[in-house]
């Protein structure tokens, strides 16, 4: 008799290092953490709106580590978590993108301000390095959406 459930499609495990959308999870740290890093690094002015792009890349990082180890202890084993899956993802993947489009139009007006007034070229080249790492997240976490969205499909 033929299962309708799509339990056990999830690796778990060791496994999760070697399936290809969740082969993501380890660049998503690393990229998430820089931004993190790169933007905490920098002062920001009061009326500043990076603060939505810190609070996307911490939540993305929180959830990211979260949802590895969600996956690493096989307690994602329902029918309802390759649907989180790809949830999970595409919510990560808007956020990522209307912060890295904030970020990038910061980065821009920063050093047209940086020309006039001789700010230091190091924040400015902070800025450009988040700018980078945050449109690289936002890659690997729409990635990780498409082929998750794959699995939960064929399943």
């Amino acid at each position: 008799m033929a299962s309708t459930s799509s339990a056990g499609v999830l690796p778990s495990g060791g496994r999760i290092f070697t399936s290809v959308p969740d082969v993501f999870f380890i660049p998503e740290f690393v990229c998430g953490g820089l931004v993190w890093m790169l933007v905490a690094s920098t002062s920001a002015d009061s009326p500043n709106p990076l603060g939505w792009v810190m609070f996307v890349s911490v939540f993305c990082f929180v959830m990211t580590t979260v949802w590895f180890f969600i996956f690493l202890c096989g307690a994602n084993q329902g029918s309802i978590w390759p649907s989180l899956d790809v949830g999970i993802h595409f919510l990560a993947v808007v956020f990522y993108l209307s912060a890295a489009v904030m970020l990038a139009f910061i980065t821009v007006g920063l050093g047209e301000v940086a020309s006039i007034l001789s700010q230091p070229l190091q924040v400015y080249q902070l800025y450009i390095a988040a700018v980078v790492m945050s449109y690289v997240a936002t890659l690997l976490y729409f990635l990780h959406a498409i082929f998750s969205a794959i699995r939960w499909k064929t399943s």
